[in-house]
């Protein structure tokens, strides 16, 4: 059994043993969670899954990866169909999924690794991190979870197990270097992959932020934070500052006969090539109007209809930003024409738009107002 080199900063009580890779493999090869990218026994993982899933679970859970990823096997089953296929579709089919760079990422990556590596992945760590939106991690999980290579992917749950498992004192993200090497330093030669996923499966499921299940954890006799009593209060974090709240209006307008107006974001920034309604821009000192609003830059013949301003806002949370929305709504006459740069959609083919959650969020609460007022508009007469 390896000695590791790092130690608890504090004297305090230690745990009898030190923690081994075989120990967590034993576990995994029991418990391992049942998922459609991961295989058992003698089988070969398939890069283009690993790729795929890996791609889907940054910073998302697994629960609503799961569903996206069935999708998008069943309409790209491999790496050269996804290649073929138009942005477009590919941001359509992860709307709802968010961090919508990642859609963008993942079909640039696929038209080079079909271009420039003949649709199969490298597994060196190096070489793939030279790949559109692979970095540090993804580079790692892919080469130890596809290739067997021996390689370290450090996430989120992998930092936390590691901050228990030796009580690391020093601060996220300052500490992500030592947490980084000391899994590093726990890593088989033999089975890196199923290590790296056994320490994520011990993450999700067992090490967990909170209440975290120690009486049933693989390492509770070699856990430094449990044999304290302090396993909670870790990882040691620096406190977030939170984003300033931006504000803004949507402008939603629909036609008479079922159709809505849309645009595409610009291809760079926030939310890039993806759907939305047209709207002012999103700030810190924006003031919604009091009355009916027009919509800035909006040409005849949609200048002069009338505009009616929801009651409630809409919210939404980026990363690093909360967003409040003032939602303005308005009734066009059957074919009328849009603006230049943007659309009309129908209502009913909306699923095949790449429209964001905060998009959604706004469409479902201006069709939900307009229902109120058309039920008042009733009761009336």
């Amino acid at each position: 059994m390896r000695e590791t080199s790092w130690a608890p900063s504090e004297e305090r009580a230690k745990p009898k043993t030190a923690p081994d890779a075989a120990t967590l493999l034993a576990w995994y090869d029991v418990s391992a969670r049942v998922l459609p990218w991961r295989v058992r026994g003698s089988a070969k993982p398939d890069p283009y899954r690993v790729w795929l899933s890996e791609i889907m679970l940054q910073q998302t859970r697994v629960e609503t990866v799961l569903p996206y990823f069935a999708k998008f096997l069943a309409r790209w089953p491999d790496l050269i169909s996804l290649a073929n296929a138009r942005q477009e579709e590919v941001l359509s089919a992860w709307a709802g999924l968010g961090y919508y760079a990642r859609a963008r990422n993942l079909h640039a990556c696929a038209r080079t690794v079909s271009a420039e590596y003949s649709g199969r992945f490298p597994e060196d760590e190096a070489e793939l991190r030279r790949l559109p939106g692979i970095g540090a991690y993804t580079a790692a999980a892919i080469s130890a979870i596809a290739f067997g290579r021996k390689a370290t992917p450090v996430d989120g749950n992998i930092e936390r197990v590691m901050s228990r498992l030796f009580a690391v004192e020093e601060k996220l993200p300052a500490a992500k270097k030592a947490l980084a090497r000391l899994a590093a330093e726990m890593t088989p030669a033999h089975r890196a992959g199923d290590f790296a996923q056994a320490l994520m499966d011990l993450g999700a499921t067992i090490c967990t932020p909170k209440n975290p299940a120690c009486t049933i954890c693989p390492w509770m006799e070699s856990c430094a934070a449990r044999v304290r009593g302090d396993q909670q209060t870790f990882p040691r974090k620096i406190a977030k500052a939170e984003g300033r709240l931006r504000k803004g209006a949507a402008f939603v307008v629909i036609r008479e006969d079922g159709h809505i107006l849309l645009r595409t974001r610009a291809d760079k920034g926030l939310l890039a090539s993806m759907t939305e309604v047209p709207g002012s821009e999103w700030s810190a000192d924006y003031r919604a109007s009091t009355k009916a609003a027009p919509l800035a830059n909006m040409a005849a013949p949609l200048a002069n209809i009338k505009w009616l301003k929801a009651a409630e806002t809409v919210r939404h949370v980026f990363t690093h930003f909360p967003l409040e929305l003032t939602v303005y709504t308005a009734q066009a006459p059957a074919r009328t024409k849009a603006p230049k740069g943007m659309r009309f959609v129908q209502l009913r083919a909306l699923g095949d738009e790449a429209l964001p959650s905060v998009m959604r969020k706004v469409i479902a609460h201006a069709l939900e107002f307009g229902g109120k007022q058309k039920s008042k508009g009733r009761a009336k007469k």
